[in-house]
């Protein structure tokens, strides 16, 4: 069996890592690969208020599905560059638009004013290689709004992480964006009754933070989604940690009759489209470590 290989904070990568990691994603774009993983992720982005298994949002599996989701794409990186692992974005320090995570040898800047358009770096619309075509928008350029200048929104702090990190349960009932505690609630970043910017915590905020295309079910059309699921998935390794005894909740299926009957993933149930259940990806320590 191989070594793990490691996956490290993106502001610690050379300038020649960064260049690996953007060619690496390039080709997967080019080969039309990163497009059925936006299709996936759009496929798969179910609601509360939506009939239908909540595998990938707004439900205990949000965590190990987008563990999964993750390394299924790393692996089609690694196809091309086996020295390439996604980087991740720790937002409690990397948290002005002037950080090198949005350089012109890296992810590329802001959205211009108007259309939110990027125009810098390899992603930018002008480059040719970063069509938009799928998702919610008609537009087929990357968009941007970081800091979301229209309702203005900070990225989550180091309080804000360790409040969810300070939780003792993985989730609750009803297993939903309404559960008031819970680590996977905390980190997803569903505010029950909170108003204006503060309905959004943890993931939630980031995603509102960066704004343009990472505001809805299509944000992998932003390569920012990746280095920001990195960081989440760092973040339940250290909460797994701290709670070696607290496992994946639910541990079996809510009964026939219950409003979460068939809408939730129980520990040990597949999560779609992956042939894979919680606890089979609750420690992949023999595949991937963090560092930094």
């Amino acid at each position: 069996m191989a070594a793990p290989y490691t996956r490290r904070n993106q502001r610690d990568l050379t300038t020649a890592e960064r260049r690996r990691f953007v060619s690496a994603v390039l080709a997967v774009k080019r080969s039309g690969r990163y497009d059925d993983f936006v299709r996936t992720h759009v496929d798969h982005y179910t609601t509360d208020g939506e009939q239908g298994l909540r595998v990938a949002h707004m439900g205990p599996s949000f965590l190990p599905w987008h563990r999964q989701y993750l390394l299924e794409f790393e692996r089609e990186l690694r196809a091309v560059d086996p020295a390439v692992t996604v980087p991740y974005w720790d937002w409690t320090r990397d948290r002005s638009p002037a950080s090198a995570l949005w350089g012109e040898d890296f992810l590329g800047g802001d959205g211009r004013p108007g259309d939110r358009r990027v125009t810098t770096g390899p992603f930018a619309y002008a480059s040719g290689n970063w069509p938009i075509t799928v998702g919610v928008t008609d537009e087929p350029f990357l968009t941007r709004a970081l800091g979301h200048p229209a309702d203005p929104i900070e990225l989550p702090t180091r309080a804000d992480v360790d409040r969810a990190l300070a939780e003792g349960g993985y989730d609750v009932e009803p297993w939903d964006s309404t559960s008031r505690t819970g680590f996977r609630n905390r980190l997803e970043g569903w505010r029950p009754g909170a108003r204006g910017t503060a309905r959004w915590a943890c993931h939630n905020r980031v995603h509102r933070w960066v704004g343009g295309l990472m505001v809805g079910g299509a944000s992998v059309n932003d390569p920012v989604f990746w280095l920001h699921h990195a960081f989440v998935d760092l973040l339940w390794t250290r909460w797994q940690a701290r709670h070696p005894r607290a496992g994946y909740l639910p541990a079996t299926p809510p009964p026939r009759g219950s409003a979460q009957y068939r809408r939730v993933v129980a520990r040990h149930e597949r999560m779609p489209p992956f042939d894979v259940t919680p606890a089979e990806v609750a420690d992949l320590g023999h595949v991937y470590r963090y560092g930094g």
